[in-house]
């Protein structure tokens, strides 16, 4: 990350009254569920940022989103980012408040609207949440989500071959396997070239093959 957005998930270390983080996090959970039931979410989450709010999360070992603040995360983050997953929910299930530094993690759900034969819930498998810090007057400072990426693919591999994939989310798909960045996505460092990538390959091969 640049040093702004470094600094940005750093806790102040602010301490809040705990029954005023209380009070948030009720707003916030059924902000998210009005959001839910409409599809609408930066009508309902979008206030609750401050106007120079950061959010972001991390996709795999050299790629991460970031929204920089509140027309950002409205547009990109709560905007682009939510098309195509209009009907699907990410129930809270466990909240942890650290009042002395002013910050929450809640553990959510990512759940499709789509079942199994078996009648399992098609969702993303794993632990995933998000972490925020409080800014006062019922607003975020930031929010950095997390998750289990490889659950995540897995999840969609089989939503795609249930041919459950939205149109929108299928040309989201089709766009990075074009090697273009979606809005809001950036890479942290350089690719490594194709010969340090063969390199990594041949190595990985050698080892699961004869085990040194």
């Amino acid at each position: 990350m640049g040093d702004k957005r470094v600094a940005s998930i750093v806790p102040s270390n602010q301490a809040w009254p705990r029954e005023e983080l209380e009070a948030m996090m009720e707003k916030w959970l059924q902000a998210n569920v009005q959001a839910e039931k409409e599809g609408d979410w930066s009508k309902y989450l979008g206030p609750m940022y401050t106007e120079d709010a950061v959010y972001s999360w991390n996709i795999g070992p050299n790629e991460e989103f970031t929204a920089n603040g509140r027309q950002e995360i409205c547009d990109i983050a709560l905007g682009y980012q939510m098309k195509g997953f209009e009907a699907w929910e990410y129930p809270y299930h466990d909240i942890v408040i650290d009042e002395k530094r002013g910050t929450v993690i809640g553990f959510w759900k990512q759940r499709a609207p789509y079942k199994r034969a078996d009648g399992s819930w098609y969702e993303i498998a794993g632990i995933g949440g998000s972490w925020f810090e409080y800014a006062g007057n019922h607003q975020w400072a930031w929010q950095r989500d997390f998750f289990d990426l490889g659950n995540a693919k897995d999840c969609f591999f089989q939503l795609a071959g249930a041919g459950h994939l939205t149109p929108v989310v299928k040309q989201k798909i089709h766009r990075q396997a074009r090697g273009a960045l979606l809005p809001g996505h950036r890479k942290l460092r350089p690719e490594p070239s194709r010969g340090e990538k063969l390199r990594n390959t041949m190595a990985m091969v050698r080892i699961a093959l004869t085990g040194r």
